[in-house]
């Protein structure tokens, strides 16, 4: 005649517990390190390679000009980066005097992507600076901005300075279930000194 099976006692049950909990206490702490030392989303990096006018005029105290802007926009995270609908604004004196529209796209894991933006500015009037010793086109950083190119020497004359602002915010899906707000601005201001009150020159 076998014997009856004892059931199992209150503390085999509670050993098993606290070794299940440490198994998923251990785990968690491992995708935990995972996820803050390989996954962890960064912001977009945006630089500003290049800034243009490939017009300039000014009549009757009035300037008109076409802006152009070239900037490289890389995505350090290792998970596809989907910024949303983005504006590229142009302030003068901080009044915004230009405006573009950026549709959504997507940048792969680890790449740059090299955006142009070129629009022609609403004519606004006039207002110069005073008189100092600038150069032909000079330029200066704003946080999270890269900078574009200029040269050719000092002169002193009127200037007139416009400073671009460029916006991106999006997401970054992490393992496929993790979401990540991410975002990133650029801004670049331009000092262009008026020559003859007439034209302009990069």
């Amino acid at each position: 005649m076998s014997k009856p099976h004892r059931p199992p006692s209150g503390h085999t049950n509670l050993a098993s517990c606290i070794v299940a909990t440490i198994f998923l206490i251990f785990i968690l702490i491992i995708i935990l390190i995972v996820y803050f030392t390989v996954f962890k989303p960064h912001d977009p990096k945006i630089s500003v390679n290049a800034v243009q006018l490939p017009s300039f005029s000014i009549s009757n105290g009035t300037v008109n000009f076409t802006f152009s802007q070239y900037v490289a926009v890389r995505n350090p995270n290792r998970a596809v980066f989907s910024h949303y609908d983005s504006t590229l604004r142009l302030l003068y004196y901080g009044s915004q005097v230009g405006f573009l529209f950026i549709p959504a796209n997507k940048i792969d894991a680890g790449r740059t992507q090299y955006m142009a933006a070129t629009f022609a500015v609403q004519s606004f009037p006039l207002t110069t600076a005073p008189q100092s010793t600038v150069g032909v086109m000079g330029t200066s950083f704003l946080p999270g901005g890269g900078v574009a190119g200029g040269g050719g020497g000092f002169r002193i004359g009127p200037t007139m300075e416009i400073e671009s602002r460029l916006e991106m915010a999006g997401r970054v899906r992490v393992l496929h279930f993790f979401t990540h707000h991410v975002e990133a601005r650029a801004g670049c201001k331009v000092v262009v000194a008026v020559v003859a009150l007439s034209k302009a020159y990069l």
